[in-house]
């Protein structure tokens, strides 16, 4: 089974993208379902949208349309879509997100897909955590990104995913990304920024990622394999400062503490110090979470 948990987030007024995800795997939830929160501060979200499973016809093409209404394009329509009732389909494959932003020049307004779009899509095409990642990766590889950097909680009832996704600026083509599976037993929380670090290249079982993950930021100077420093994701995609450390590792750190009181997290990472040690990816609760433990 898998729980989405969507609740009102009350910040000051000047920021638009305010959302926070916490994600439960089935290991680490008292009835052994999977889930993932959805706190955002936006105002496209007025109602639950409902979305009846289709069929179309052969070279049946799918509108892409702007937050305005305005048409971009379309893209080739497949011949079935699953049902979906807000950001979970009738397989129970859910989504959220939270906007991360990353390095601003890499925002691709020449990409046919933006975040929300994509969410929508890969909820109509697929009915795992897996294959909702292929899927992600398709759409974005065939017909261009158009957002800035984006973080999705993924979960199906057995798994549960973060993938981070960036474009490749102007003019560019495709995206580049990761997605690691949250080990069983264990939850993860993030807030607005990059929370992917050093990952696995060999482990196809836990983590996915594009090709171009670490030859793109070779390229654009953002990694330099001669330092002898492993490849960090956040480090190559996003430029955090002490502002946007406090804004976004803050509600990381004021979670985590909740669900395992005896952790010992850095101090000075969420007040902004840009040297202290990162917090873990994820971590084990020292108690299994309800539903009521994950909306306190």
């Amino acid at each position: 089974l898998v729980i989405t948990v969507l609740a009102a987030l009350v910040l000051p007024p000047s920021p638009g993208d305010a959302c926070t995800n916490i994600l439960v795997t089935k290991g680490a939830s008292a009835d052994g379902s999977t889930m993932i929160t959805y706190a955002c501060d936006g105002r496209f979200h007025p109602h639950m949208r409902i979305k009846a499973p289709a069929d179309f016809e052969p070279d049946s093409e799918f509108e892409i349309r702007h937050w305005t209404g305005e048409l971009i394009g379309s893209i080739p329509q497949v011949e079935h879509t699953h049902g979906v009732v807000g950001l979970m389909n009738e397989h129970q494959l859910a989504m959220s997100e939270t906007t991360t932003t990353g390095r601003e020049e890499l925002e691709n307004p020449d990409g046919l897909i933006h975040y929300w779009t994509l969410m929508q899509l890969t909820l109509e095409r697929a009915k795992t955590a897996r294959e909702a990642i292929e899927v992600m990766a398709g759409l974005v590889e065939a017909h261009g990104y158009r957002s800035t950097a984006e973080s999705f909680s993924i979960a199906d009832p057995n798994e549960v995913w973060l993938m981070e996704m960036i474009g490749t600026g102007p003019g560019g083509s495709g995206a580049i990304w990761v997605a690691m599976r949250i080990p069983d037993g264990s939850i993860a929380a993030y807030a607005n920024g990059l929370r992917i670090r050093q990952f696995p290249l060999d482990d196809p079982e836990n983590c996915l990622y594009s090709d171009n993950v670490i030859s793109f930021a070779v390229e654009r100077g953002y990694y330099h394999p001669a330092s002898g420093e492993p490849f960090d994701f956040t480090a190559a995609y996003d430029t955090p400062t002490q502002a946007s450390r406090r804004y976004t590792a803050t509600r990381v750190w004021s979670n985590f503490p909740r669900a395992a009181p005896t952790l010992e997290l850095e101090d000075a990472y969420h007040p902004g110090d840009l040297e202290a040690e990162p917090y873990p990816l994820w971590i084990t609760p020292q108690r299994k979470h309800s539903v009521a433990d994950v909306m306190e």
